[in-house]
């Protein structure tokens, strides 16, 4: 487990420094903190190009943090993955992957293997990683909100439809922020002392998303998070949040752990409300 300690010391580090470090020292920041998979199997240069910095920013970053070069960090990333795959044949799939890639054949059937292994990995790394006081914490919102307003623009857009209708299924007050025909200040001026926001972006970040999650924040209204990165704009706002890493594939990024996590959220909320019924059943029966 020393690995594993390395790992988080350092990325601990780099939280507390981000705030000092120049622009194009954030950005890998913020690249290493939310790819520490993809560290292991890129190249320099093909992290450089992600990370959209020339391939000696990786060097002095890499510097900054007492490494001689970036290898020497990507080291600690390579040693803490596979630390953390127990079972054998997984860790020689993974020295596999570290070798040269051969030519890939993207007929139909390959690229349905190729997603559906990366949304396999991208579930497991929820569920490894959502712990049960931030379930808990999020549905403790949605449970005792008098109504749930869900924003989700753009390719959040579907999750937030599917939450919306998730929660009219329960019988539960909740409405969905699009802004349309321009009319976001109108739908925002609904939101009342004692509701909830759900709100849903991924970078880019939608700038009505964060302009609605910092003026509900001053109002004092409860908010959930549903987000992609540690320093995610909506983390400053939320009172409870989920940091997911979605599979992403020759540039389409997928949509299935973070539908997975609002049904999730449903579903709890469906158990949590059905045992406060049956409370109430109890209690009305011996009075």
């Amino acid at each position: 487990m020393q690995d594993s300690s390395q790992l988080i010391n350092l990325q601990n580090e780099i939280r507390q420094q981000y705030d000092s470090l120049s622009k194009r020292l954030k950005q890998v920041a913020r690249y290493i903190l939310d790819n520490h998979n993809s560290i292991v199997f890129d190249t320099v240069a093909v992290i450089a190009e992600k990370a959209d910095v020339p391939p000696s920013t990786l060097i002095r970053f890499a510097n900054n943090f007492g490494f001689s070069g970036f290898n020497e960090m990507k080291q600690i990333f390579r040693e803490n993955l596979m630390e953390e795959t127990a079972n054998y044949t997984e860790r020689l799939q993974i020295l596999r992957q570290l070798e040269p890639k051969q030519d890939v054949q993207e007929s139909a059937s390959d690229i349905l293997n190729v997603f559906a292994h990366a949304n396999s990995q991208a579930l497991h790394q929820l569920a490894n990683q959502t712990s049960l006081a931030q379930l808990e914490a999020a549905v403790d919102i949605l449970h005792t909100a008098n109504n749930i307003f869900i924003i989700g623009l753009k390719r959040s857009f579907s999750i937030a439809c599917y939450l919306d209708y998730a929660l009219h299924h329960l019988d539960t007050r909740s409405f969905i922020i699009n802004g349309l025909g321009g009319m976001f200040d109108e739908q925002l001026s609904q939101v009342k002392e004692g509701d909830a926001i759900v709100a849903i972006s991924f970078s880019p970040y939608a700038k009505e998303t964060i302009e609605i999650m910092n003026t509900t924040a001053q109002k004092g209204i409860k908010q959930i998070a549903i987000t992609d990165s540690q320093i995610s704009p909506l983390l400053t706002f939320s009172d409870a949040s989920f940091v997911i890493k979605e599979a992403q594939i020759h540039g389409f990024r997928s949509q299935s752990a973070t539908m997975t996590l609002v049904q999730t959220l449903a579903i709890a909320l469906a158990i949590k409300k059905e045992a406060d019924q049956e409370a109430q059943k109890k209690h009305a029966s011996s009075a």
